[in-house]
C-alpha cells in the first residue's frame, strides 16, 4: 500500500486540493491519500513545519507527504524532495521540513535531499504560480510508484531551515510562548515536559492572566476556567474548558509564555 499525504495553506473551497489529487491518482492510480490539513494559515510556513512534524510520525515507513506552504513560489527558491528516516518529503525549500530533520539527524537516521530538477517528473506544462499541481504533486506520486528518489533530482546539502523559537531560562523558571492556536482555541507553546519537569506548584502566566497549576483533563475545572496542561504531543497547552482560550485572552502565535515554580 502506497500512502500520501498533503499538508497545504490552500483551503478547500477552490478546488485546488481536488486537482492536485486528480494529479497524483492519474500517475499512481493505487496510491490513498490522506488529509493532513489545508488549514494552514496563508503563507505561515512555522505552523506548516510545527502540523508536519506532529503528524508525519504517526505514518508508516514509505509514507510520501507533500507540503506545500509556498509564498516564494515562482521565484528562485528550489523545489525539493528529502529522505528523512523511513519517510519522504516533497515540497519547497523554505524550512517546512526543519523540525524532521533535526529529528532524524538527532536519532542518527538517513538523510537525504535533492533539488526536483528533472522535468520528466513534472507536468508537461508547469505555471509560475501552481507548483503544488505541477512539480511537487508529480514527483510525490513518482516517488510512490517507487521512482528512486535520486532520479528526481540532483543531491543537495543545505536545504533552508528555519528559525524555531526556543524557550528561555529565566531566576523563576522559564519564559517561551505559543505557537500554535487550534480549532478549539486551545493555545500550544514551546514549553515542553522537559522545562517542566522538575518544576512544582507551577503557575503559568499569559496575556496578563496567571494559572495556578496544571491539571491532566478538560474535566477537572468548570466551565469557562482557564487551565494550564500538558496536550497531546506534550507540550504546555492554555486551554479554558468548553470555550476557546484564544478568543478569552485574545491570544495569537507569538504571545509570551511564562512559567515559575520551586
Amino acid at each position: 500500500m502506497s500512502v500520501i499525504t498533503l499538508l497545504t495553506d490552500f483551503g478547500t473551497q477552490d478546488g485546488y486540493i481536488g486537482v492536485i489529487k486528480g494529479v497524483i491518482w492519474r500517475i499512481a492510480p493505487q496510491v490513498q491519500i490522506a488529509d493532513l490539513t489545508h488549514e494552514i494559515a496563508p503563507q505561515d510556513i512555522l505552523e506548516g513545519a510545527l502540523t508536519l512534524a506532529r503528524c508525519a510520525p504517526f505514518f508508516p515507513p514509505g509514507t510520501v507527504h507533500i507540503a506545500v506552504v509556498d509564498p516564494g513560489v515562482g521565484t528562485r527558491r528550489r523545489p525539493i524532495a528529502a529522505r528523512l528516516g523511513e519517510q519522504t518529503f516533497v515540497g519547497p525549500d523554505n524550512g517546512l521540513v526543519t523540525l524532521l530533520l533535526e529529528k532524524a539527524q538527532g536519532a542518527d537516521q538517513q538523510v537525504q535531499f535533492v533539488q526536483l530538477d528533472q522535468p520528466n517528473y513534472w507536468l508537461d506544462r508547469v505555471s509560475s504560480s501552481f507548483h503544488g499541481r505541477d512539480i511537487f504533486a508529480p514527483a510525490g506520486a513518482h516517488l510512490a510508484n517507487g521512482v528512486p528518489l535520486l532520479k528526481l533530482g540532483s543531491p543537495i546539502d543545505d536545504p533552508v531551515r528555519l528559525i524555531i523559537p526556543q524557550p528561555e531560562r529565566t531566576p523563576q523558571g522559564w519564559r517561551g510562548q505559543v505557537v500554535h492556536i487550534d480549532h478549539f482555541g486551545n493555545c500550544a507553546t514551546n514549553l515542553g515536559e522537559t522545562h517542566l519537569a522538575q518544576m512544582h506548584q507551577v503557575s503559568i502566566r499569559i496575556k496578563d492572566r496567571e494559572i495556578h497549576g496544571m491539571v491532566k483533563s478538560f474535566g477537572e475545572r468548570q466551565n469557562g476556567e482557564l487551565i494550564a496542561m500538558l496536550d497531546s504531543d506534550g507540550w504546555l497547552a492554555i486551554a479554558a474548558v468548553n470555550g476557546s482560550a484564544a478568543h478569552l485572552l485574545q491570544a495569537r502565535a507569538g504571545d509570551r509564555v511564562e512559567v515559575s515554580g520551586l
